[in-house]
């Protein structure tokens, strides 16, 4: 390895955590909920509005609750139960599913993060 090479490597792994908080970190406030079921058309709420919803699914009804700026599934018919255990979302770009019922929740902001690029 020569020494540009060495400086290159050095120059991007310092690079690396600023682009880190750029791109992925520093999630803002979310504003609404997006709620996506493979039964039913997409609905998106305010997340300023609390609430309890009952969205069907491929197994059944799934429990889902908007309080304080915050969503979350409260109950779901699948057996793992994933969904229930990831708790509060409430940050731009959070995402919670159902895969067994076909249901998932997403926050939306203004300042949409990506959560993966691909080429």
């Amino acid at each position: 390895m020569t020494l540009a090479d060495k400086i290159v490597v050095a120059l991007a792994l310092l690079l690396l955590p600023f682009l880190y908080i750029e791109f992925w970190g520093n999630s803002s406030q979310g504003e609404a909920v997006q709620i996506r079921s493979a039964n039913s058309e997409d609905i998106t709420l305010p997340l300023d509005q609390d609430k309890r919803l009952q969205i069907k699914g491929a197994l059944g009804s799934s429990t889902i609750e908007i309080k304080n700026r915050q969503v979350r599934f409260i109950d779901s018919p699948c057996q793992g139960k994933q969904c229930i255990t990831s708790g509060w979302l409430h940050k731009d770009g959070q995402l919670a599913a159902c895969l067994p019922n076909g249901v998932t929740v997403q926050i939306i902001g203004r300042d949409q993060r990506f959560d993966a690029v691909n080429f």
